[in-house]
């Protein structure tokens, strides 16, 4: 990830180039996070059967609701930003009528996976959460395949997330209201590298 002054990148100029990488390189994804310009990983099958996974456990708890995988997302509340987080857990219209980058408002939880990139320590472990928490997405989970542990943040407070549990691959973990799911995550011992 590349430093970028996000007075010279303004929020229509990064909407603009994530449409054309996208048209350019199918693969490619950008997101404009903490006034830094990223791109983030293709997904590997693991990451992709933890996110399936995960569908079937907040369908199960409450179908009005749905997983979306990689809605983009404007986050932030000091200064404009974009991300696509693996997962975003709304009611299912939450996004309709919203275009490629949607208000995070209807938002209940957050969901990250790492990918074994250089990259993913300071995203997912630093950068994601302060901004989650800073928009006030009320629960992000991080299911981190490098520590083989699901950390479960809530309470945010505009700046932080008060609370963190952290819990390794195995363990049941509570994800707390607005979401109030029990995850015995024991599954994703599989699918891990």
């Amino acid at each position: 990830m590349s430093v970028v002054d996000d007075s010279v990148l303004t929020q229509e100029v990064f909407e603009d180039l994530a449409r054309h990488a996208i048209r350019a390189e199918e693969a490619l994804r950008l997101e404009f996070v903490n006034g830094k310009l990223g791109v983030k990983a293709v997904p590997d099958g693991d990451h992709g059967r933890i996110i399936a996974w995960l569908t079937q456990m907040c369908m199960q708890s409450d179908p009005r609701n749905w997983l979306f995988a990689e809605q983009g997302l404007r986050i932030e509340t000091y200064r404009k930003g974009n991300a696509r987080p693996d997962g975003a857990l709304a009611r299912l219209d939450a996004f309709v009528g919203q275009g490629e980058w949607a208000d995070p408002a209807a938002v209940l939880m957050l969901v990250e996976v790492t990918s074994y990139d250089d990259d993913t320590d300071l995203r997912d472990r630093v950068e994601k959460p302060r901004a989650y928490a800073e928009t006030g997405v009320p629960v992000y989970l991080l299911i981190d395949r490098d520590s083989y542990e699901v950390k479960v943040h809530s309470q945010p407070d505009g700046v932080r997330y008060e609370t963190v549990v952290t819990v390794p691959f195995g363990k049941t973990v509570r994800l707390p209201e607005p979401v109030g799911i029990e995850l015995d995550t024991e599954p994703l011992k599989n699918w891990v590298r």
